[in-house]
């Protein structure tokens, strides 16, 4: 299954490429919807998995020459120079959260705390229940 991103997820999503450090507030102003709905959009991009972490950006050239190498060295590892062009009507693949397999159609979903897990099937909703049944009650017991 895929998630079509609506207009205010791909403003979100630009906003934060352009500067993660940026609060929900912030964003909100730029954008011209409330802190609240850019806080639960931003919450459903987390839980579908697209928004993975924000990334520090550091400056290379303030830093001496033996951590600078260091560092840069480790930069080119993990820094890949994506360039994404958001477009309206960009989709997002959605993964099982026990099994990995594609999601068709309409997912299962479980709500732990204050995340969505997207299942498959009704069988690996089941078995995820299962496996993280004391991790699921102690969090729905806050």
């Amino acid at each position: 299954m895929t998630i079509k991103l609506d207009e205010i997820d791909l403003a979100l999503l630009e906003s934060l490429v352009a500067d993660g450090r940026k609060s929900f507030r912030q964003i909100s102003r730029e954008i011209r919807v409330s802190a609240p709905t850019v806080k639960l959009h931003y919450e459903r991009l987390v839980n579908i998995g697209l928004i993975k972490g924000v990334s520090v950006d550091l400056d290379f050239g303030k830093l001496e020459t033996k951590t600078s190498a260091k560092l840069d060295q480790i930069r080119h590892k993990a820094v890949k120079g994506h360039k994404i062009k958001f477009d309206k009507g960009l989709l997002v693949k959605i993964a099982c959260d026990y099994c990995n397999g594609p999601v068709h159609d309409k997912p299962s979903i479980l709500k732990v705390g204050n995340q969505e897990r997207f299942f498959c099937c009704t069988s690996c909703k089941t078995l995820y229940n299962e496996k993280y049944r004391g991790r699921i009650e102690s969090l729905s017991n806050k």
